[in-house]
Parts: structure tokens; C-alpha cells; sequence
């Protein structure tokens, strides 16, 4: 393979993918029943899966960026639209919105339950998924979903108790441009508008994860500028790393889609990079190759125009 001209990096070849959407899981104690998309390659078997939770206001329909990029590299993408997204739009004063981050965190281990089903749905795939090796992937909103389900602890606005909510069928996790640690850090908007940030505790996180931060993303949530977005990886503990993409915004050079309107530091290459590590992450910590995620860790670790890779 020839290495991307601004990465420096290379992927395997990719693969034809099936994708099937709507896929419909009744969930009546959620008020809407959840849907659901799954993207596989058509080749392959003992396929690890991805389970993706969408940013704030988006849905199953997100991110083909990155789902089209691990689907076809050899990984089973399992997206939901969450409570949150504009397809839903809840009233102001729905009774559901000070615990939308624990639906969240409910769809995402209702399909866990219902991954026979789903993967039964999608044709062709059924006996080919490998249901030991499941990483929690999310962007933004989504990036907290993912860090509850391997640890993060969040203190629940209404009962003022912090959970231990994670699944053990979660290997790993990757967290994408997403929020730290709250307190007086918190800026009064997302105080009053987001109360599941306000306090959050990484220090139990054990499992292994890649943290992804754009040093251009100055959230409007946090009084600590971009900086914030990495204490996923500072305050947890154990096997993390940390991509810093250089010049990246909230959307890290348009990951959530091309040519969106969310994205204000649209950049290909800014993409391609987010792409080829977190693919490179996926197949080292499911253990299908380490090569590829040697050679980022040694390009990234030195100094390199579009970002830097640390571990510890």
C-alpha cells in the first residue's frame, strides 16, 4: 500500500460493505422505540463490532466518514438515534431530558441484548460477528456515552448519585472530541443546559482507550478552552493514548459528514488521519494487526504537520 501523501500512513485494502437501516428494537419504557443501522463488510468472519453513539442532535444517519472507513476495513458498526437527536425533538419540558445521557447509555446495552437479532437482520452476516470483541466509540455527547460504558462515573443531576454503569462486554473504547471534567470548570450555560456534565469521575476508567482532541477545539461548555477535551486521557488510568489534531475544531475536519454545515474546520487531511489511527487503534486493541498502529505511534510520536500520538 502507498502511504497517504499527508499522513504518511496506509490502510489495508478495503472491502465491499452491506448496510441495513432501519432496524427496529421495541423499547417502550423510552417513550419512541429505538432504530437502529448496521454496516459489515460482505467478507469475513469472527468480525469484531463498533458500537457508535452519534454527537448531540445527531442520528444513525452520521459519521459516514469513519462508519464507511472501519465497515469496509473489517469491523461491524452498530449506530442508534438516541433520544437527543433533532429526528425526535423533544418538547422543552419533556420529563426525559435530565436523563437523556442514561438513555444513551441504555440503547447502547439494549442492542449488547439484542446483537443476535441485529445481526441476524442484516443479510449474510449472521454467524460471521465476534461478539468478544466490542469497542464503545463515540463523538462528542457521544464520546461520554462511550467513556460510561468502560467506567466513567456521572452523577446524576436528579438523584445526585454516581453509578458505575459500565458493561463488561466493552473491550475498549474511543473517545471523539469529547467533554472533561465539570465543576467550576463549566461554563453557566452548560451548568443549566447540560447537568450530566457537571460532575464526572474518570479515575475509574481501567480499560483501553484512544482519546481524540482537536487543540482548535474552543467549546463553548468549559471555561478551560481546548485543553478540556483531554482529560478523558489525563484523569483516567491505565492503557490510554491521546491523538492531538492539529488545527482541529469540534468536528475534527468533518468527520460527522462531507461538506456539513456543523463543520468549521473542514479538512480532508485532517479526516484521512482521524480515519487511518482510530482504524489502526481498532484492528491493535481487538488484536487482528499491530503493525499499522506501530507505525502511527512512531510517525505521530515524532513531529508531524497534522497531529501528535502520545500512550501511557
Amino acid at each position: 500500500m502507498i502511504p497517504h501523501p499527508a499522513t504518511g500512513l496506509t490502510d489495508p485494502t478495503p472491502t465491499p460493505v452491506v448496510t441495513v437501516k432501519p432496524l427496529i428494537l421495541l423499547t417502550p419504557d423510552r417513550g419512541v422505540n429505538l432504530q437502529v443501522r448496521v454496516s459489515a463488510p460482505v467478507t469475513g468472519s469472527d468480525l469484531p463490532i463498533v458500537l457508535f453513539a452519534h454527537g448531540f442532535g445527531s442520528s444513525l444517519d452520521g459519521y459516514a466518514p469513519l462508519v464507511d472507513h472501519w465497515s469496509s476495513h473489517g469491523f461491524v458498526v452498530v449506530q442508534a438515534t438516541h433520544l437527543d437527536s433533532t429526528r425526535i425533538t423533544l418538547a422543552t419540558n419533556d420529563p426525559r431530558k435530565p436523563q437523556l445521557w442514561r438513555y444513551r447509555v441504555q440503547d447502547m446495552k439494549r442492542i449488547l441484548d439484542d446483537l443476535g437479532a441485529l445481526e441476524a437482520a442484516v443479510p449474510g452476516l449472521r454467524g460471521r460477528v465476534d461478539r468478544d470483541r466490542i469497542v464503545a466509540v463515540g463523538h462528542s455527547f457521544g464520546g461520554q456515552t462511550a467513556g460510561i460504558l468502560v467506567g466513567l462515573r456521572v452523577t446524576d443531576p436528579q438523584t445526585g448519585r454516581a453509578e458505575d454503569l459500565s458493561d463488561p462486554r466493552i473491550a475498549a473504547s474511543i473517545q471523539l472530541a469529547t467533554a472533561g471534567h465539570g465543576g467550576a470548570e463549566l461554563t453557566p450555560f452548560a451548568h443549566e443546559h447540560l447537568p450530566w456534565l457537571r460532575a464526572q469521575d474518570f479515575s475509574h476508567i481501567t480499560a483501553p482507550g484512544l482519546v481524540v482532541a482537536g487543540d482548535d477545539d474552543d467549546l463553548p461548555l468549559s471555561t478551560r478552552g481546548p485543553a478540556w477535551t483531554t482529560d478523558p486521557y489525563t484523569l483516567s488510568r491505565g492503557n490510554k493514548s491521546l491523538l492531538t489534531v492539529f488545527g482541529g475544531q469540534h468536528f475534527l475536519g468533518g468527520i460527522s459528514g462531507e461538506k456539513v454545515t456543523e463543520t468549521t474546520d473542514e479538512s480532508p487531511d485532517r479526516v484521512t488521519l482521524v480515519q487511518q489511527v482510530t482504524l489502526a487503534y481498532l484492528r491493535h486493541i481487538t488484536g487482528i494487526d499491530h503493525s499499522d498502529w506501530t507505525t502511527a505511534q512512531t510517525l505521530l510520536g515524532a513531529p508531524h504537520p497534522l497531529g501528535r500520538l502520545e500512550s501511557k
